[in-house]
């Protein structure tokens, strides 16, 4: 038991009971008891909407109930009886509610109007959407530089929103799409682009049947995706082994107890999930792959046929890891010589090997390079392009995924601008835009000078809030596109605008009749999704409506483009994303009609690589890049801090204040670390810490304080906390240099006693 108040040791099996419980208590606080639960009999289901949640593919409908219980709380957050009404809103001044937590600022339920800053009073009051449509053409039109604008997306929306957004940047005359992934997976779009030829992964659902071994490297499903889980335990119980490395010990990943079988629910039992458990310090998973490549290549275990028809650079790769001491990579990875060479035995006697990889991996400032050390492993095997093997990058967002395939990406190709300006009679911009990071930059700089925020809680999300938070309030203008108010909305510009919108558990209903709206899975299936609750207020419009909207504001009636004859019915947008996209998209209207939708082309999954060499490329981690240095940089009392989300809460939305699989209930200001490491500086557990960036180059201040600090079972000179209370840690500079995603997961700290 910690000393710490409202923290104990968690042992039951995940899942369970208490996810029921949680489950009817999310829908009791959100007032939606008896509508949510209707609700949620439609979530992920042929006639339904997609689950708001997570990016884990839809099974075969063999069961009423494809929801877990984070995406039951994503339904019930969004399906909420509270409203966020403008008198509501209104109450309080935006400096008061700066003051309030992200958790209790969502809490007040469903926007209801459009809303406008009045400086004067420093409120949000009632506007018309006649009025914020007009003012923000106004000011957009008003703008010297098209490139003074970013166009912000999250995950959540679907393509035909995504679609439309691009397109109205495009056609406004910027690449600046900054989105959420650049905050997440881009080093798995660049990576695996880079090396495979695409930037997406290979498997099916389907191949988790057939594999026999799966890898883990740096996720946490029980929480972060957890309808996963219901995989990972059928090939557990059919004796698949499944190996994990993750600093953490995450409880879903050692057993867990369906809620939907009798036997383990009615004895308290569960399912054992991990077959070997590792856990690496943090960011020494690199050092594991090259480890086990280092074993698989000495003992002849790889797939000699394969990688001389398929890939290219194998001889520079197996003498890289020939060259690795055993020494420096037990040091690095932070596991013993006989532990990474048992993962490679088990890796060695499979013929069918699943990896798959979550933030862990691509919050580093090494990233890219990471994911390719996954992707090589995978590759020495043949483990690509046959049933039941490849890699599998675990998205976050239900569509971060299908909105990049559909074009939103601030780092477009030349044969994307080309079939763009083909579809639509105009000439894109041809220069890349910015990422979020360097949007930021840019509005600090006073280079950029309007936000347009496709949802998304962009300041919360980001890193480095001191200098976050001032940029955007240095904007002449903001528009949030939104389902509920967050923080980012109360970082004013010169003029705000928040733009209520429908949510996916909502009808949809346009000029055209009822609408569906289509989102990508983290395996390349494209479905539909329906809504079929009222929506909240009749002010509501939907994401494709408003950007639509944006569109005719701005660019006039007469931009060639009938912006509002798409948004009437949403087969014409997708009609538009056939004609720019027709080898991926052929025939979308009548193939997304089809239960459980379509796959997109895999090229990968196919073995066809569209690489310069035409096959899979074997790249080597570049040790002696600068990027790449040991994040202590040589200081031996510096530790690494990992982020984490809680159990009551998905990205930057927080459903409550309990972590119920790390035994931590009502807070979330704990950081988690080593007993040797506390002893070392002269704390225990339960006692109260400050945390400080160990290197501010800028010369900021970076601290958070006031911290409980709870021993636990994690590597030495590790530790880990939640986001995102800790992205104050994090400098803009501290990202991976060839996707420029901020290195959330590895952040230079010191750690002391409470001033």
């Amino acid at each position: 038991m910690s000393r710490a108040k409202g923290v104990s040791d968690y042992r039951k099996p995940a899942g369970g009971w208490g996810a029921l419980r949680s489950v009817a208590g999310a829908l009791a606080d959100q007032e939606t008891l008896a509508q949510g639960g209707k609700t949620l009999l439609s979530a992920n289901q042929p006639d339904g909407f997609d689950c708001p949640g997570c990016a884990w593919p839809d099974p075969k409908h063999t069961s009423s109930f494809e929801f877990c219980e984070n995406g039951a709380k994503a339904v019930a957050w969004e399906a909420t009886g509270k409203r966020a009404t403008p008198e509501a809103i209104g109450a309080q001044t935006v400096s008061q509610l700066m003051t309030w937590s992200d958790h209790a600022l969502e809490d007040l339920g469903r926007l209801t109007e459009p809303l406008r800053f009045d400086r004067a009073s420093d409120t949000y009051v009632r506007t018309s959407w006649d009025e914020a449509l007009a003012r923000t053409g106004e000011i957009l039109r008003g703008l010297p530089d098209p490139d003074m604008a970013e166009f912000y997306a999250s995950g959540r929306a679907s393509n035909e929103a995504a679609f439309l957004f691009q397109l109205l940047g495009r056609k406004f005359g910027t690449n600046n799409f900054p989105d959420c992934s650049n905050m997440c997976h881009e080093p798995t779009s660049v990576g695996l682009a880079e090396q495979l030829g695409l930037g997406k992964g290979s498997v099916t659902l389907e191949d988790f049947e057939l594999c026999d071994a799966i890898f883990s490297f740096g996720h946490n499903p029980g929480t972060n995706h957890p309808r996963m889980m219901a995989t990972l335990r059928d090939a557990a119980r059919r004796g698949a082994p499944i190996v994990v490395c993750n600093p953490l010990k995450e409880r879903a990943l050692e057993k867990i107890a369906s809620p939907q079988d009798p036997v383990e629910m009615a004895t308290l039992g569960g399912t054992d999930i991990a077959h070997r458990y590792y856990q690496p310090r943090i960011g020494g998973d690199v050092a594991v792959c090259e480890g086990m490549m280092k074993t698989l290549i000495a003992g002849g275990h790889i797939d000699r046929a394969f990688i001389d028809q398929h890939t290219a650079g194998f001889e520079a790769l197996a003498a890289h890891v020939a060259a690795r001491p055993w020494a420096e990579l037990e040091a690095e990875s932070g596991l013993t010589r006989a532990q990474i060479e048992e993962a490679a035995a088990i890796f060695a006697r499979s013929k069918a090997v699943i990896l798959c990889y979550g933030m862990g991996i691509t919050q580093h400032r090494s990233s890219s390079s990471a994911v390719q050390q996954l992707a090589n492993l995978l590759l020495l095997g043949g483990h690509m392009g046959r049933p039941g093997a490849g890699i599998c990058p675990l998205r976050g967002h239900s569509n971060v995924q299908g909105a990049r395939t559909v074009g939103l990406t601030e780092k477009p190709s030349a044969a994307l601008l080309d079939s763009i300006g083909k579809a639509f009679d105009f000439t894109p911009p041809t220069g890349h835009g910015h990422t979020v990071v360097e949007a930021i930059e840019a509005m600090q700089a006073g280079t950029a000078r309007v936000f347009i925020g496709l949802g998304g809680n962009f300041a919360v999300a980001a890193p480095d809030p001191v200098a976050t938070f001032p940029a955007l309030r240095r904007n002449a203008l903001t528009v949030h596109i939104a389902t509920k108010l967050n923080r980012t909305h109360l970082l004013a510009g010169e003029e705000s605008y928040i733009l209520p919108c429908l949510g996916r558990t909502e009808i949809d209903i346009q000029a055209g009749g009822r609408q569906a709206v289509t989102v990508e899975d983290s395996m390349s299936m494209v479905h539909a999704s329906r809504g079929m609750n009222a929506p909240a207020s009749e002010h509501l419009r939907s994401e494709p409506w408003i950007v639509a909207a944006l569109a005719q504001a701005t660019l006039g009636p007469n931009s060639g483009i009938d912006w509002m004859g798409l948004a009437a019915d949403y087969s014409r947008i997708r009609d538009g994303i056939e004609a720019v996209f027709p080898d991926a998209f052929a025939g979308y209207n009548q193939r997304v009609l089809e239960p459980g939708g379509f796959r997109l082309p895999v090229p990968s999954s196919e073995r066809i690589w569209n690489t310069a060499s035409g096959k899979a490329d074997l790249l080597p981690f570049r040790h002696d890049d600068p990027g790449q240095a040991d994040n202590r940089r040589g200081d031996p009392d510096v530790l690494i801090l990992t982020t984490v989300r809680s159990h009551d809460q998905y990205n930057t939305t927080v459903y409550g204040l309990n972590d119920r699989y790390r035994g931590v209930k009502g807070r979330r200001d704990v950081v988690f670390a080593h007993p040797d490491d506390l002893a070392a500086r002269g704390l225990a557990d339960g006692d109260r810490v400050d945390l400080t960036a160990a290197f501010d180059d800028d010369g900021e201040d970076r601290a958070v304080r006031g911290f409980t600090v709870v021993a636990r079972d994690l590597p030495r000179g590790c530790l880990a906390a939640y986001y995102p209370e800790t992205n104050p840690l994090l400098a803009l500079s501290e990202r991976d240099l060839k996707s420029g995603t901020p290195a959330y997961k590895a952040m230079p700290v010191r750690l002391a006693r409470a001033r």
